[in-house]
């Protein structure tokens, strides 16, 4: 199997860097509006974990279609997973799981394969925390850090930006 050359990537997105953040309350407050363009840094104390931040995200573009890399699934992402599944606001969903959760999350990942198509899992060595949201206004955010999809209580980073190479590696990905 050949493999495939990649362009080299540029350092664009930490260039147009526009706003860093403290934040002590939700991904809410933190995120604020979503913008074309817009790009963020932000630290934590874990007021919130990367599914708060999807979920904020979802509520400022609406319809959208989104992929969520993780390592595994705990119960309160199972209860939000399902409550995105029944959400029309998702007209597609891609999970990246680590392989592990093929046996502690098998369930859950069924039901998401029921309602995103048997090709909706990808199971992979994986540790990222990475989500994208691409909306049908045609807005394209990537949201990665340190954070898990569920709530931990420790310091933790988090950026999001829309368009860029960033996104579109991901999406390549």
């Amino acid at each position: 199997m050949a493999i495939k050359k990649r362009k080299p990537r540029s350092a664009a997105p930490a260039a147009r860097r526009k706003r860093a953040v403290e934040s002590f309350k939700s991904a809410a407050d933190a995120i604020g509006p979503i913008e074309k363009d817009m790009s963020l840094f932000a630290l934590t104390r874990g007021q919130w974990s990367m599914i708060d931040a999807i979920l904020h995200i979802l509520d400022e573009v609406g319809r959208a279609k989104i992929s969520l890399w993780t390592w595994a699934v705990a119960h309160y992402e199972v209860e939000v997973l399902t409550r995105l599944m029944r959400d029309d606001r998702l007209t597609g969903g891609l999970f990246v799981v680590d392989h592990g959760a093929r046996g502690r999350n098998g369930e859950i990942i069924r039901n998401w394969q029921k309602v995103f198509g048997p090709d909706s899992v990808r199971y992979v060595v994986n540790h990222a925390k990475i989500a994208t949201v691409e909306s049908e206004g045609g807005l394209k955010l990537l949201a990665r850090g340190s954070m898990n999809l569920n709530f931990n209580p420790r310091f933790e980073q988090f950026d999001l930006t829309e368009g860029g190479e960033d996104f579109d590696l991901v999406r390549e990905i």
